[in-house]
């Protein structure tokens, strides 16, 4: 490595795409430091999937002590105390900023608290003092985006919800994509009164349509008003009694006391001296890259949310990875984006992988559609009436399988199995004459065989 620099290569974020593009970096052999202004580990770790999903697991406590009195079990009177969620919440993340902090140390990688700016293409700028770099990498990530309109100081994002000193009686979630609707079953499921309000005609744009519908009447048997079609906040005011008074576009009024917008993220590049380089960004703000995450300024590459492509923590650790082995292995990496599995930790769970059925259609001349619709084995004895839901998309002529989905308990569990054999060209046929597991509801996969009308 060449001694021109400070560092061959230069982190800014130590988020999940940051952190694994030092380590593997510094385990090439490169002189490797990072810079993170607020915590190890990112939005994930942070304020994003993780502490989500402990929240939706305490979220559903209520309904697995109403289901244990069919089998047998008499259950005492239950309260939920959020404090105590929430502050073992908090230590736990705390606990995983450390192992990130050491994750780092041990890979030899320097750590550097504040906040990195780029001054020109082997420049960046932290805590006054200037360092240089053959390569710099952006993986500063994303941020909750909210609209302008009076009284939006009094809504809270995804990042604030974490930490919040009482837990409301009634809440109003704005918004339709993921976040909005795994906090919509975490709000309902901890007891509170809760509202969903999204101005399209069915949430979760982009998954599989019977999917979304599917689970929007699971989500209303379960208590949650989804109001689909509606009209959006245009006003929020603060009243005596503490309550939060929002006015809709058509005069309605709503009352709750706690606002939650969850109406999208965008990246997180004002004020980083992009500018000072020839980085080219879109009109969100997103860094523009190639195939390898390189921008069009060659000395600077950037992964993660911060380039807007496909903005999930598994892909950021690929993109990261395939950087460190493209400038410091030898080995040109490209990320695949190829049938990346995802999950919803609605209540209950999506999982999918490939195509949706509209998208498949599309895509291939004829598709033949597998679909099993039923009630899970354990909801025979507890008497809940939540229905499973799995589909297969077949393309007729190869016979492969194109796309795999769920709504049903541990859909994402499920669906990381399947998302190999998406990725290995599984046919249908491999998916029949594969054994299933039984009893599960996995097991139906592999044993659906009439073709849905």
């Amino acid at each position: 490595m060449t001694e021109q620099y400070d560092y061959d290569f230069f982190t800014i974020g130590a988020g999940s795409g940051g952190v694994r593009a030092a380590r593997f970096a510094a385990s090439f052999g490169a002189r490797v430091a990072i810079a993170e202004e607020r915590y190890y580990g990112g939005t994930c770790v942070n304020v994003g999937c993780v502490p989500k999903k402990l929240f939706v697991y305490a979220s559903h406590f209520h309904e697995d002590f109403e289901d244990a009195a069919g089998f047998g079990w008499t259950v005492g009177e239950s309260t939920f105390d959020w404090p105590t969620l929430r502050d073992n919440k908090t230590a736990e993340i705390e606990r995983l900023n450390g192992i990130y902090e050491k994750i780092l140390g041990n890979a030899g990688v320097e750590i550097i608290d504040g906040r990195a700016t780029i001054v020109d293409p082997h420049t960046v700028e932290i805590n006054g003092k200037q360092i240089t770099a053959k390569y710099i990498l952006v993986a500063v990530g994303g941020w909750p985006w909210t609209p302008d309109i009076p009284g939006i100081e009094y809504a809270i994002s995804s990042n604030e919800v974490f930490y919040l000193d009482e837990f409301p009686k009634r809440a109003l979630i704005v918004g339709g994509g993921y976040i909005a609707v795994e906090f919509a079953g975490i709000f309902n499921g901890l007891g509170a009164e809760t509202t969903l309000l999204y101005r399209g005609d069915l949430f979760l744009r982009g998954f599989d349509h019977e999917l979304r519908g599917i689970l929007a009447e699971e989500m209303r048997k379960k208590g949650v008003n989804l109001q689909f079609d509606s009209p959006m906040p245009k006003l929020i005011e603060k009243n005596e009694d503490g309550e939060f008074v929002v006015t809709l576009d058509d005069d309605s009024v709503l009352v709750a006391d706690q606002v939650l917008y969850a109406t999208g993220r965008k990246p997180l590049t004002a004020n980083l001296g992009l500018e000072n380089t020839n980085i080219e960004m879109d009109k969100n703000g997103a860094i523009k890259v190639d195939d390898y995450s390189q921008t069009a300024e060659p000395s600077i590459y950037a992964v993660g949310d911060v380039t807007d492509r496909v903005n999930l923590t598994p892909v950021a650790l690929a993109e990261g990875m395939a950087v460190a082995h493209t400038l410091f292995n030898d080995n040109p990496t490209k990320p695949h984006y190829d049938n990346i599995p995802s999950a919803i930790f609605s209540q209950p769970n999506l999982g999918t992988v490939g195509l949706a059925e509209t998208e498949a259609r599309e895509q291939y001349a004829q598709v033949n559609v597998y679909r099993s619709q039923f009630r899970a084995m354990k909801h025979t004895l507890s008497g809940r009436d939540e229905q499973i839901l799995m589909k297969l998309l077949v393309d007729a002529e190869s016979d492969r399988v194109l796309g795999v989905h769920m709504m049903g308990p541990d859909a994402g569990e499920i669906i990381q199995g399947f998302a190999v054999a998406l990725k290995a060209g599984a046919t249908k046929a491999v998916f029949d004459s594969t054994v299933g597991i039984h009893p599960t509801s996995a097991e139906e996969f592999v044993t659906m065989r009439t073709k849905a009308e």
